[in-house]
């Protein structure tokens, strides 16, 4: 059984105060990129006994930036084996495509892809909304990609509530520059802003607060953003705690925007990971 673990981005992310517990809440709109994804397949290991639940795991794309006992596919696996006797020995290949610490999610989307899979290839039966509470301890954004649907998020970002926000006709270019940020890194020095994001009809004004941490500590990331912002974008910000910087422009070949995008490809195109209509 195959699937696409699909990325997203945020629009808007406000960090509004630190809690007790040592995380932060958050308010922000996780909006799916269904273009961007890694590949997942799960097949049954008939080479091992099915009470010994092993998983033979085959890395491909991407280097991983971790052990394989590390991954999110794996320690998915390893979780739901071990609450759902029923599971198999299996074997899973990733074929990794999302680069790491983008901000796009793309080890939690692994994670929920193949939560998704395993329950349907052994028939377990559980809703979404079991699925999302049985991988919320391996990341906060974990949840969101069992609905994959764009959410308000708030809390640590796992209280999702779907809303009705659509980008689609929208041009969508997401720039990566060769570097990473860990979400250690971006936390360090913030301080929350103790904002929300406000109205949805304003979305176009909300920002991304991990930017001012980012920003001073990578200007290069920042100087991406405003030649988004030069050439036309709507709206541009750091996705997540970054790296990756997106760029929603109209799709309007009339008002002179698709020169600045040629132009745009032509700076960006050795970091540009995404350019297409949403």
């Amino acid at each position: 059984m195959k699937a696409k673990a699909n990325c997203k981005i945020n629009i808007g992310l406000r960090v509004v105060r630190k809690r007790e517990d040592g995380y932060h809440d958050l308010d922000t709109v996780f909006y799916p990129v269904y273009g961007l994804y890694d590949e997942i397949e799960i097949e049954r290991d008939t080479m091992h006994s099915v009470s010994t639940n092993e998983c033979r795991f085959i890395a491909d794309g991407i280097q991983l930036d971790c052990e394989a006992e590390d991954n999110l596919v794996l320690k998915c696996y390893r979780m739901m084996a071990k609450k759902y006797p029923q599971i198999e020995s299996v074997q899973i290949t990733l074929n990794k495509h999302i680069p790491f610490g983008a901000g796009l999610g793309g080890g939690s989307s692994d994670a929920a892809h193949t939560a998704l899979l395993i329950n349907e290839l052994f028939g377990l039966g559980l809703t979404k909304e079991q699925l999302a509470q049985d991988i919320r301890a391996l990341g906060a954004d974990c949840p969101f990609f069992i609905y994959n649907t764009p959410c308000h998020a708030t809390g640590i970002g796992d209280i999702l509530a779907p809303i009705d926000f659509s980008l689609a006709g929208k041009r969508l270019m997401m720039v990566k520059p060769n570097i990473g940020v860990s979400t250690k890194e971006a936390y360090s020095g913030l301080v929350p802003s103790g904002k929300t994001l406000g109205d949805m009809a304003h979305w176009q004004s909300w920002v991304n607060d991990f930017e001012t941490t980012v920003f001073a500590k990578h200007p290069e990331i920042g100087a991406i953003k405003k030649r988004l912002l030069e050439a036309g974008a709507v709206y541009a910000a750091m996705t997540g705690s970054g790296s990756t910087v997106i760029g929603l422009f109209e799709n309007n070949a009339e008002d002179g925007s698709a020169s600045d995008l040629r132009v745009l490809e032509e700076e960006f195109s050795s970091m540009i990971i995404f350019n297409n209509t949403l």
